[in-house]
């Protein structure tokens, strides 16, 4: 039965927006009770930002990896059909919920599925959000005050504008970066309320990209770039099945269903989703195909797995330590700015896991708060202590994305509770599963063969 339907009934009015509260861990839709008179509603400029910011995060350097490893052809082609995908995964959710006037990912799963598919898709956000956040920063640690890696240590910007001391220390400056950027941004309760901070986030992206091209086009006409590969090197069984560990890096790149109910729910008009889907997705696979082209194009062969730490060296260009700064300080910039994004919809999902039947979180300053912090103090601390997380969340993340990108919203439109999937749905669908599981589970064997490749060499 489809709740929220409008019934006359005062008591049955009652009745669902309890269990709208209960079954979904998102802000409520506008309405007077809840307070946001002033409120009238996102614009289309506005959350087609906060989309493209949920998108365009910590994927984006490893993107050129993929290119590398695919070829340039090949990987483009993946980018653009991962992005379709994208696109019919989010068609699915938002038709589905429309049809049900469910306002949340949880509810549609729990109206699906029952309790255990909405606690199912609670926990995947969860764990995909938590691990996002500690490596976004990871990423701010790194960048401003440099890291150690295999004896070799990389200076920050920080330790090499003004040599190491204890203020610009890993701890201290992610302390401060918590306390002064993050605590601010994650305090609202409307996702719009970061539409400027998502424009800024955004532009800093594309400045990356302009920096990168222009490097590159001026060292194609000085001759110094090498043509780089079109196609993947095959040469055997394993470098196939390694073409593969690229996938969980294109799925990744695009996961942003979580946030969508919540930029669906505060727009003005609600027929507009599907427009600001369509442009953020050509928004960020413009910048993702520029990204890896040129970087690639730049980096050839010796492209890094996080392309930022090629900007750590001399470019071959005149101040060449100024681009290196500009980019590394931009994309450190530019992930501060995306933290908050990924952490309302982190928020949400683990308030309606642990208190499924308390009321909306956004009417609870007290709950709101506790929760607030002690997310930003877990992930803090995991950043600082646990630094070398990247392969366990390589499994983690990977699983808990390709399962909310895809494989919940297949499930969704095969389970078919609305009546509105057609053939082509289903075809699209059932396509979307069989990818998903045979690739990623390709990939995650494949990333525990190289794992346990490089134990037995150490």
């Amino acid at each position: 039965m489809a709740i929220g339907d409008g019934s006359s009934n005062g008591n049955q009015q009652s009745a669902q927006k309890e269990i709208r509260d209960e079954t979904t861990p998102l802000l409520p839709v506008k309405v007077e009770e809840d307070g946001f008179h002033e409120f009238n509603g996102a614009s289309f400029s506005g959350a087609v930002f906060n989309l493209s910011t949920t998108i365009v995060g910590a994927g984006i350097m490893a993107l050129p990896a993929s290119i590398k490893m695919l070829g340039i052809i090949p990987g483009i082609l993946m980018i653009i059909i991962v992005a379709l995908l994208t696109e019919a995964s989010i068609d699915m959710l938002v038709r589905c919920s429309h049809q049900g006037k469910i306002t949340s990912y949880g509810w549609l799963m729990g109206e699906v599925f029952g309790q255990w598919g909405r606690i199912a898709l609670q926990a995947s956000v969860i764990i995909n959000n938590v691990g996002v956040l500690i490596v976004y920063m990871i990423i701010i640690g790194d960048v401003l005050s440099g890291t150690t890696s295999a004896g070799v240590h990389h200076r920050g910007i920080l330790e090499g504008w003004f040599g190491a001391h204890l203020w610009n220390s890993r701890p201290i400056v992610l302390l401060a970066t918590a306390l002064l950027v993050f605590a601010p941004l994650v305090s609202f309760k409307r996702l719009d309320s970061l539409r400027y901070t998502s424009a800024l986030s955004v532009a800093l992206a594309v400045v990356f990209v302009v920096i990168t091209a222009g490097i590159a086009i001026i060292k194609l006409f000085n001759g110094t770039v090498a043509m780089p590969k079109l196609f993947p090197e095959l040469d055997g069984l394993n470098s196939i099945w390694n073409l593969f560990t690229a996938v969980p890096v294109l799925v990744t790149a695009y996961i942003c269903h979580y946030n969508v109910h919540s930029i669906d729910n505060e727009l003005e008009d609600r027929t507009q989703i599907k427009p600001i889907v369509r442009t953020s997705l050509v928004l960020c696979s413009s910048v993702y195909i520029a990204t890896s082209f040129f970087a690639y194009l730049l980096f050839g062969e010796g492209t890094l797995d996080d392309v930022l730490a090629n900007f750590d060296a001399n470019l071959g260009i005149p101040f060449s330590s100024v681009f290196d700064d500009i980019v590394r300080v931009s994309y450190a910039a530019h992930v501060m700015l995306v933290f908050p994004i990924v952490f309302f919809a982190l928020r949400l999902n683990l308030d309606g896991l642990l208190f499924p039947t308390s009321r909306h979180i956004s009417r609870d300053n007290k709950r709101f708060a506790i929760i607030t912090v002690t997310l930003l103090a877990v992930i803090y601390l995991a950043a600082i202590f646990i630094p070398s997380i990247w392969d366990a969340f390589q499994f983690t993340g990977a699983t808990a994305a390709v399962l909310i990108g895809f494989i919940f919203p297949a499930m969704v439109i095969l389970r078919d509770s609305y009546g509105i999937a057609t053939k082509r749905d289903k075809v699209i669908a059932v396509t979307m599963i069989v990818l998903a599981v045979l690739s990623n589970s390709v990939a995650l064997y494949s990333d525990a063969m190289n794992i346990f490749r490089k134990k037995e060499v150490a």
